[in-house]
């Protein structure tokens, strides 16, 4: 029988072995201010119902939270808001460059079979890591469990969406042995190497080392498989382009309202301008004929001194998936084709 790796790599980890089995036989009932609230209570009568959870010890759990403004208030200020110039830099800069090139180098075998497997470029899967953590150097300064609940709870807007992650946190904590408590992430809630939030890593998430447990923390092969296997089961295509650049005709360019009516930000594809609506609207658009139907996102990028306009294309789209901002998906195909650039260098 496999040993639980957690138990071997909780020094590497830093995390404190508060682990949630199915049932935590030291549970102490939950004194809390917080599991005194009645919309708390509630939640965990919920999960514990609907997923065979003991509600003692969900509350137990729940009463180690320690709500948080500052995580209310990165929500607010995403840097995905940012214009292109200022966003940019943040990803495209020598240093994420240089270490995304050692990266790959350093994993070129694993990331050559994953490529063959799951028809993912290596540059693509090594620039999501860099993006997300920088190579793993930073996966977060809050307590998962802080973040989750405090946008579960106090933050009306996404209340709903953050209250399901929760849930999956702890189910997550079940299945998996990842303590529930003092687990470092982003002020959402993401997770690991690679920013999984919950309910992706319950889902998406591959043991690619074969130990029999799916390490998103220190495990490269698990974070490197699980990252190919996010974007194939979002529909990635293998050898396909992800973006061209594109001239816009004076015609739309002089009609600011129409043409940002047409502009799409990320968010979703269904609404989206076919190849044969944008060449009909007279943009250039340097793919060849026989793809009429293929669903673009026509994206404006704003530099300092000019607008730049880009045409994603179903892949593009997959890498807003993993982040629904434009910009986000931009830089990480631009750090990518970087990154290959300088590790065959």
């Amino acid at each position: 029988m496999i040993s639980p790796p957690w138990l071997r790599r909780a020094a590497l980890l830093g995390l404190a072995l508060t682990l949630l089995p199915v049932h935590l036989a030291c549970a102490e009932p939950a004194g809390s201010e917080f599991t005194e609230r009645a919309d708390v209570r509630e939640f965990a009568r919920e999960i514990s119902a609907r997923n065979g959870l003991n509600e003692a010890d969900v509350l137990a759990g729940l009463a180690q939270v320690d709500l948080q403004d500052s995580i209310i208030q990165a929500m607010q200020r995403p840097a995905e808001s940012k214009p292109w110039h200022q966003y940019r830099p943040i990803f495209m800069n020598e240093k994420r460059i240089a270490d995304g090139a050692v990266f790959m180098r350093e994993h070129a075998a694993y990331l050559a079979e994953l490529e063959k497997q799951y028809g993912v470029p290596a540059e693509v899967l090594v620039a999501i890591v860099g993006v997300e953590t920088g190579y793993g150097r930073n996966v977060g300064k809050y307590d998962v469990l802080d973040a989750l609940a405090t946008l579960a709870f106090e933050y009306p807007p996404r209340a709903p969406f953050f209250r399901k992650e929760l849930e999956q946190f702890f189910l997550l904590a079940r299945e998996e042995n990842v303590p529930l408590a003092s687990v470092k992430g982003s002020y959402a809630g993401a997770m690991g190497m690679p920013q999984f939030m919950p309910s992706s890593y319950r889902q998406w998430a591959v043991d690619g080392d074969v130990d029999g447990k799916r390490n998103l923390w220190t495990s490269t092969d698990d974070v490197l498989a699980s990252v190919a296997n996010y974007f194939v089961q979002h529909g990635w295509q293998r050898g396909a382009s992800v973006t061209v650049p594109v001239q816009l005709p004076e015609s739309l360019l002089d009609s600011p309202e129409k043409l940002d009516a047409m502009l799409n930000r990320g968010r979703d594809l269904t609404a989206k301008t076919t190849l044969g609506e944008l060449r009909a609207l007279g943009v250039s658009v340097p793919i060849s004929q026989g793809a009429e139907n293929l669903p673009t996102m026509l994206m404006a990028l704003q530099y300092e001194d000019s607008v730049r306009y880009v045409v994603g294309l179903p892949n593009f789209y997959v890498i807003t998936r993993y982040n629904h901002s434009a910009h986000y998906a931009m830089a990480v195909w631009e750090l990518a084709q970087a990154i290959r650039l300088r590790a065959k260098a």
